[in-house]
């Protein structure tokens, strides 16, 4: 009876530990792939700068984003109606997945011939503009972000 409720105790604490895992993995997952950024152009002293930060969607503005202010007192209204924010959702696993030319040197390395090598880099093109059309169609479309 001990060694049947030791192996239940075992068995919770593997399943507790799994869930923490898949947890923190969707939690950096959604920390890379959400986000609002700020553009703001130079102002007086201040050159221009981009702000980046993982916040909802109903605080993507100048005041939450950008930090520290670089302008004090009453120019920080000034200062952040120059600036441009957006709320970006974004496939991080897709924008990586979508570069088919990042390793074009070791495919050109590898044809033994021009043509064959003209046929890999004409193929991969291909497939990267067929990716790039769905991506399209899915964002603009059908608004759906790809995962």
């Amino acid at each position: 009876m001990a060694a049947a409720c030791g192996c239940g105790v075992l068995l919770s604490l593997w399943l507790l530990l799994c869930l923490l895992v898949l947890a923190r993995s969707e939690e950096d997952k959604n920390f890379a792939d959400i986000r609002c950024k700020c553009i703001c152009p130079p102002y007086k002293d201040n050159a221009g700068h981009i702000y980046s930060k993982n916040i909802s969607q109903k605080d993507c503005d100048c005041l939450h984003v950008v930090v520290p202010m670089p302008v004090a007192g009453q120019d920080v209204e000034a200062y952040c109606l120059r600036c441009e924010c957006k709320y970006e959702e974004r496939s991080t696993v897709t924008i990586q997945d979508t570069q088919p030319f990042a390793n074009a040197h070791e495919v050109l390395s590898r044809s033994r011939s021009r043509t064959n090598m003209l046929n890999k880099v004409e193929y991969a093109q291909q497939r990267w503009k067929r990716q790039v059309q769905e991506q399209r169609k899915s964002v603009f479309d059908r608004h759906v972000v790809l995962s």
